[in-house]
């Protein structure tokens, strides 16, 4: 496996310019005045999928050879990353399995079932579904697509801050959230190739600290998650 490069969100953006339209980047007074520069909302909120993986979706579905179209995909997920393969690969008129733990949220598992994935529930925990879902590609012949270690991914997604710095050159510092660290890992890439000097910061819950601890200790570390989704009337997006 490869890690991605400048040259490969490149070519991903063109890939999945026929299917994403660029999304809004707009700067807001009241967030300038309370934070006290100028700042830059990069509206992913307006995808497909109201998040930002779909680009990797397209990325991905859209180099997978005929034979394994044929055979399916197969991902574990708790929910963006799901919803992400489960709409690409109806796209492109492939089967997706998503296996999901007992604790994932139902609004996301019914939103990855209604968008024509079936849906297989294993283990507890996120890790355990991952587990299986490696077993189900080894057996069933499905093509594995691992939630963040997975190239094609990783350069998809990397297209979002490629466009918010096309939109606004003048960035200095991208801030991203860090959940399974393919966003993280691609605003890395498409933001230093364009300018070394600019920061890239990734931000976590305190109530999910497990990247933020690898980070620090520069090892892999597993950590309790702790956060529960809310879900209320008002309408919340994902930037």
């Amino acid at each position: 496996m490869q890690a991605p490069n400048f040259t490969d969100v490149l070519a991903a953006q063109k890939r999945i310019r026929p299917y994403l339209a660029p999304t809004p980047c707009y700067s807001y007074p009241a967030v300038n005045s309370l934070i006290g520069t100028n700042v830059y909302v990069k509206h992913e909120n307006a995808q497909p999928v109201g998040a930002f993986k779909v680009r990797g979706g397209i990325n991905l579905m859209s180099q997978l050879s005929e034979e394994e179209k044929a055979r399916g995909v197969v991902t574990a997920s708790t929910g963006n990353h799901g919803q992400s393969i489960a709409y690409t690969a109806r796209l492109f008129g492939i089967k997706a399995y998503i296996v999901v733990p007992t604790q994932a949220p139902a609004v996301k598992v019914n939103a990855i079932r209604s968008m024509g994935a079936e849906i297989i529930v294993h283990g507890e925990k996120f890790d355990d579904s991952r587990l299986h879902t490696e077993l189900l590609g080894r057996e069933k012949g499905y093509r594995y697509i691992h939630s963040g270690n997975e190239p094609h991914l990783i350069a998809g997604v990397a297209t979002h801050t490629l466009e918010m710095l096309e939109a606004q050159p003048e960035i200095d510092t991208v801030i991203v959230l860090l959940g399974g660290g393919s966003g993280a890992a691609g605003a890395c890439i498409a933001a230093h190739a364009i300018n070394a000097n600019i920061r890239v910061i990734a931000v976590q819950s305190e109530k999910a600290p497990s990247g933020y601890n690898s980070w620090k200790q520069r090892e892999v570390e597993k950590s309790q998650h702790r956060t529960r989704l809310r879900v209320s009337n008002a309408h919340s997006g994902q930037f």
